[in-house]
Formats: C-alpha cells, sequence, structure tokens
C-alpha cells in the first residue's frame, strides 16, 4: 500500500513539489488537474477531497490517502504542525549563506567564500596526534557526561593560571562545542517570558536561542563610533524584573571589539544592582586578540564569580572546529542544572576530542607558539583589509581589537541602482550583489542586529583576501 500527502492550510493554493502535490484550502472541489492516474495497481493515487471545514482548529493537517490493489482506500489524518517555540527560531543566515557559497564552488563558480568563522589553519600537530593516539591506544568509549576528569582538571588550571578565575572540576562541564554550552545555559537559567539582553551587534545565535527557552531576547544597539561596545546608561535603562541573563561576547562576533577592563566594571557595577539577572561571558576568541588589547574574564570581577557562566572552547584558537569541542565553568548549581540537560540531550562530547583537548591546553600560556603565530597571520590579515576598505569613500570601519573579523558600515551604498541587478536597499541586497557580481560570500549585518553593516571574515589566506578585496572594489565602484 502506497501514502500519498495531501496539506491543508487557510489558503486555497495548490503547489506542486516534486512527487508530491500539497492541497491548502478546508473546502476543495473536484480539481481534474489534481489527478495523477497510477500506471501500477500499487501506486499512489492523489484524489479530490471534500474535506472537513478546519476554521476552528489550528493546527497543520494531512490527508494521508492510500489506494491498494483491491481498490480499498483508507484516509487517515496526521497533525504536521509544529512546536511553537520551533517555529519562533530562524535559521543561521550564516549557514545558510555558506552553504550557497559552497554549492556555487562545487558547480564551478569560482566563489571566494569569506562568510564562515573558521581559521584556515591546520589543527596543530601535537593536537592531532594526540587525537590519533587516542584512537590507536582505544580511547573510544564514553565518557562522564561533563566531561573526562583529566580535561577538566585541565580546563581549572587554565583558567586559574589565564584569567584569575578559580573552579573545580565539578563547576566545569565539557560540551560538544562552546555553542552547545551556551544553549544549554540559557535553556538551565530562563524561564517562559525571562528576558535575555543581548548587545547588537551579535552572534546569529544568541536571540535565537533566547527564543528556544521561551525566553524574550532583548537587543540593546551599540555604535560604530563608540566601536560597538554597550553603553552602560543604556543597559540600566532596558533592565526590568523579568532581566534574566546578559550575553556578552569579547572579542566580539561579529565586530572584533574588544570590551575594555574599566567598561566591565561598569558594567558589572550594573549587574550587582539586579539580584535576577546572570551573565554570560562568551570568551571562544579570548586568545585572537591584538596588543595593546587584552582580555579580562567578566567571572573575576569582584562580585562577579557568582553570577557569571563563563563559555569557552577549542574551535577558534586551536583550528578544532570540526573536533567540536567546548566548556562552560561556573557555580556548581548552574553547571550541574547544565550537565543535566546535556545527559539527556547529547551526552558527553567525543572521546578522542577531549583527549586532543588536553593536549591543546598543554601547549603553554594562550596556546603557546603555536596560537600566537596564528595570530600574527589574523592581525596581518587585519591591517590589510583596514588599510583597503579605508581607501574606499563611503565605507565607515572600527578597528577590530580581536577575532578575525571585520564588519564595516557600508550603508552609503544603500538606495543605488545596479545595473542588470536591480536596487541595493540594504545589507542582504548588497550582499546578494557582492555574490553574483564579485563572486565573493559575505554576511549581511542584519543577521547580527546591524542592518548598516556587512560581515568579512578574514580567516583566509592573504592571497585570498587580496582577490577578494580587488573583487569587491570593483563591484562597489560600479555602484557610486
Amino acid at each position: 500500500m502506497a501514502a500519498f500527502s495531501l496539506q491543508t492550510s487557510s489558503s486555497s493554493s495548490i503547489a506542486r513539489l516534486g512527487s508530491q502535490t500539497r492541497f491548502s484550502g478546508a473546502d476543495l472541489g473536484p480539481d481534474p488537474k489534481s489527478i495523477g492516474f497510477p500506471s501500477h495497481p500499487r501506486s499512489s493515487l492523489v484524489l479530490p477531497l471534500k474535506l472537513p471545514n478546519s476554521k476552528s482548529r489550528s493546527r497543520a493537517v494531512v490527508m494521508a490517502v492510500a489506494v491498494s490493489g483491491n481498490d480499498q482506500t483508507q484516509i487517515t489524518e496526521v497533525d504536521i504542525s509544529l512546536s511553537p517555540r520551533v517555529n519562533s527560531v530562524k535559521p543561521s543566515k550564516t549557514v545558510a549563506i555558506t552553504d550557497q557559497a559552497t554549492a556555487l564552488v562545487q558547480a564551478g563558480v569560482p566563489v571566494i567564500r569569506l562568510a564562515a568563522g573558521e581559521p584556515d589553519f591546520d589543527t596543530p600537530s601535537v593536537i592531532a596526534e594526540a587525537g590519533i593516539n587516542a584512537i590507536r591506544e582505544g580511547y573510544t568509549r564514553y565518557t562522564p557526561n561533563a566531561g573526562t576528569l583529566e580535561l577538566r582538571q585541565a580546563i581549572c588550571h587554565k583558567l586559574k593560571e589565564e584569567n584569575g578565575i578559580s573552579y573545580t572540576p565539578d563547576q566545569i562541564v565539557v560540551s560538544n562545542g562552546a555553542k552547545q554550552s551556551i544553549v544549554q545555559a540559557v535553556l538551565a537559567v530562563c524561564s517562559p517570558g525571562d528576558e535575555v539582553i543581548i548587545p547588537a551587534p551579535f552572534w546569529v545565535s544568541y536571540p535565537e536561542m533566547a527564543r528556544l527557552a521561551d525566553a524574550t531576547p532583548v537587543i540593546l544597539p551599540t555604535s560604530i563610533s563608540d566601536n560597538f561596545l554597550l553603553d552602560p546608561k543604556l543597559l540600566e535603562s532596558k533592565l526590568t524584573e523579568k532581566s534574566r541573563l546578559l550575553i556578552l561576547c569579547s572579542p566580539s562576533n561579529p565586530t572584533g571589539s574588544v570590551y575594555p577592563k574599566k567598561l566591565l566594571q561598569e558594567i558589572a557595577q550594573i549587574v550587582a544592582r539586579h539580584p535576577r539577572l546572570l551573565v554570560i561571558s562568551d570568551e571562544i576568541y579570548e586568545h585572537i586578540i591584538y596588543t595593546p588589547a587584552t582580555h579580562t574574564s567578566f567571572a573575576s570581577l569582584p562580585g562577579m564569580w557568582e553570577r557569571t557562566l563563563t563559555v569557552n572552547g577549542f574551535s577558534k584558537a586551536f583550528a578544532m572546529t570540526g573536533w567540536r569541542l567546548g566548556y562552560l565553568a561556573g557555580p556548581k548549581h548552574f553547571v550541574a542544572a547544565c550537565g543535566k540537560i546535556q545527559s539527556q540531550f547529547t551526552s558527553g562530547a567525543s572521546s578522542i576530542s577531549q583527549k586532543a583537548g588536553v593536549a591543546a591546553l598543554g601547549l603553554g600560556y594562550a596556546g603557546g607558539e603555536a596560537v600566537s603565530i596564528m595570530v600574527k597571520a589574523f592581525r596581518e590579515r587585519r591591517d590589510f583589509l583596514v588599510k583597503s576598505f579605508g581607501e574606499l569613500s563611503g565605507v565607515k570601519i572600527s578597528e577590530p581589537k580581536g577575532a578575525f573579523y571585520l564588519f564595516i558600515d557600508v550603508s552609503s551604498y544603500y538606495g543605488t541602482e545596479a545595473e542588470g541587478f536591480g536596487k541595493i536597499e540594504n545589507s542582504e541586497s548588497l550582499c546578494r550583489y557582492l555574490l553574483d557580481k564579485g563572486q565573493v560570500a559575505l554576511v549581511p549585518g542584519d543577521a547580527f542586529g546591524d542592518d548598516t553593516c556587512i560581515r568579512i571574515s578574514y580567516a583566509a589566506s592573504l592571497t585570498t583576501l587580496q582577490a577578494a578585496v580587488e573583487r569587491i572594489k570593483k563591484a562597489l565602484v560600479t555602484l557610486k
């Protein structure tokens, strides 16, 4: 018996997708175009249906019609509605653009991909060898949910020596990447209706993580003239009794901004006056920082250890994106809650990756020479891009102090007409234009909460960046 799906909704349109025909409308009469004739007695048959009035129902319904060889017909109703929580979440625009650019490259289009935040360096050999040895030595079984004691002890040592914050292994939970650590923290502490305070520009996933927890993201804008740093007065004016979380990312994705210690101290004084307010300090880019800028862990500030969930990982500084390894440190009560979620969600991280993580933390202070070589290259690339785009009229730049992103204001190009393309209306249409005409993949600023800008990832070779700048300049000059 073969089945065929008919989907109803509140409109009266018909769409054909592949081998399926989807009907929408509460009351459908016969339509000769909707009838398929089977070539085999057990083939699917799409029948015109008189569906019951569905005005009282808000759920999406599929009518599954099956016709067997003996002409018996079965019609069953299937509710295909999704959780309102899932429906409220937007897909990652960064991932979508990266996937689109990859598909173009695979189709033979020479697109330069500067959308993804992924270092172009190989994982340092010492780390890779530790992973290989773990496999050879049979270290391929489940680890404790919160991570191996060996790795958690190494993380505690790192946080004490490099960040000035003290934890015990039971105050650490190791996850499949820093992203998992953050979303588990949000789920662990937020109740429906709570507010999550997020400075913009923000990493694309922060607001969606809040929505997954049935919390409300509250976006606080920042200005390029202030290096995209949060104004403490604005923060204080927006805090309410519903404010549960403040998410800080320094060095920042997408801006590369680094919060000075003095500014963090001002923010900490405000946080201290609000008993319900906790802080997630996303420090994944802490080692990719350019002197004289320095990194300060929020939990190291007076009175903030008890209020802070510190998130870090191995993907960026150690070029270990595919190893999927991150961690969260904080008061035991909150960390245990995150561990509980993880135990029912993914369980512990890869045993092999954790062995590699121990080797990474053994490279020395701030990753030692292996990381410093990468940071030196990132700085050279940053300097090149800042100089190159600084030569373009109408482009505003805040020089990044860390990470490997340049977030430039290109809004002066909005409103122009591009021959053969149409009007440039916003950051998304400009990025589509640059992909179409310049064959360079970038991420529009609206994905990060600032439509005046676009994000350029310089986690690519200097030669690649030079070719990309040439293409971008040529496309933008045409607009002017």
